[in-house]
């Protein structure tokens, strides 16, 4: 196996949104949030939680990795086929947070399901700023 064979690729969305940190972080982290932007879930802030992301294709199992309040949330994204991990970094800014996410894991014959996250983490990039923006 030559190593391009086992190269893994990434999607990276990053945009500058007009909140604070701290608001976004909600948005990541509350369940009910979550599930407004994203998929239904049962997820918790905690390292090594095990949750699942639903919807009416099917289900994720995720692991979360890392948690760093309102800067730093890593979680393993794993469905029949795809073995991947979400990480967000929130970075302030003078004008909000600089919030980029990046799904490492598509392995070169995965390009269905690479390009299939390239457009759902845009759609889902734009329905977590609307939840953000109607947070108090």
């Amino acid at each position: 196996m030559t190593s391009t064979e086992t190269e893994t690729r990434a999607v990276v969305v990053e945009r500058e949104v007009a909140f604070p940190p701290e608001k976004i972080w909600r948005a990541l982290t509350q369940s009910h949030l979550i599930e407004e932007w994203l998929m239904k879930n049962d997820f918790k802030p905690d390292e090594g939680h095990r949750f699942n992301l639903s919807a009416d294709w099917g289900t994720v199992d995720c692991q979360v990795q890392a948690v760093e309040p309102n800067k730093t949330l890593s979680y393993t994204w794993d469905t029949k086929d795809l073995k991947s991990v979400v990480t967000w970094t929130l970075t302030p800014t003078s004008t909000g947070t600089h919030l980029r996410m990046e799904q490492l894991g598509f392995r070169p014959d995965q390009q269905q399901y690479y390009q299939g996250a390239q457009h759902g983490w845009q759609r889902f990039f734009a329905n977590l700023e609307q939840v953000v923006a109607r947070i108090e």
